[in-house]
């Protein structure tokens, strides 16, 4: 009664894959991404220590040796021999970089020779403050043809430790 239809399968061979397109894509693809990618930029400034033996001092009596020295409410902008050229104290609890990076260009319109200067540390400054300070002087964002660059201030820079503090006079 129930008639039961067997079909024949005719055994078929596959079809070849063309992966020609696909391959095409990717000889496209792969040069595209790669040439895309962000590399990371790493930037190595080169500072310099104090040597602690003071002859350093000795073969220039005269010249003048910039210091930014940071302490806990002001930034000192010193000329290495006990005198102050600027003191900023700090604006809402912060640290005043653009008056610092204003203190720096004049300095460098003074004295454009003069590449070195120190950066003298108290023992609590924090590592965002050090590069901060770092940074503003070295160099300083300016417009020349139409295009913001980075104009050099002191780009030799030397640390050290605060000199301890001699009496209450500001």
């Amino acid at each position: 009664m129930d008639r039961v239809k067997h079909r024949k399968y005719k055994h078929q061979d596959a079809a070849d894959l063309d992966v020609t397109p696909f391959m095409n894509l990717m000889i496209v693809l792969v040069p595209v991404l790669l040439l895309s990618m962000v590399f990371t930029h790493t930037t190595v400034i080169d500072l310099n220590f104090p040597t602690g033996d003071g002859a350093s001092d000795a073969f220039d009596p005269d010249a003048v040796h910039l210091e930014v020295v940071v302490r806990g409410d002001t930034l000192v902008v010193a000329d290495g021999r006990g005198g102050t050229i600027k003191t900023i104290p700090r604006v809402d609890g912060r640290y005043d970089f653009n008056q610092l990076s204003l203190v720096m260009q004049e300095l460098k319109r003074r004295m454009p020779e003069k590449q070195d200067i120190t950066v003298l540390l108290e023992q609590e400054t924090d590592y965002q403050t050090l590069v901060t300070i770092m940074d503003r002087v070295r160099s300083y964002p300016t417009v020349q043809n139409l295009e913001v660059v980075n104009a050099e201030l002191f780009p030799v820079i030397s640390l050290g430790d605060t000199p301890v503090s001699t009496g209450s006079a500001s």
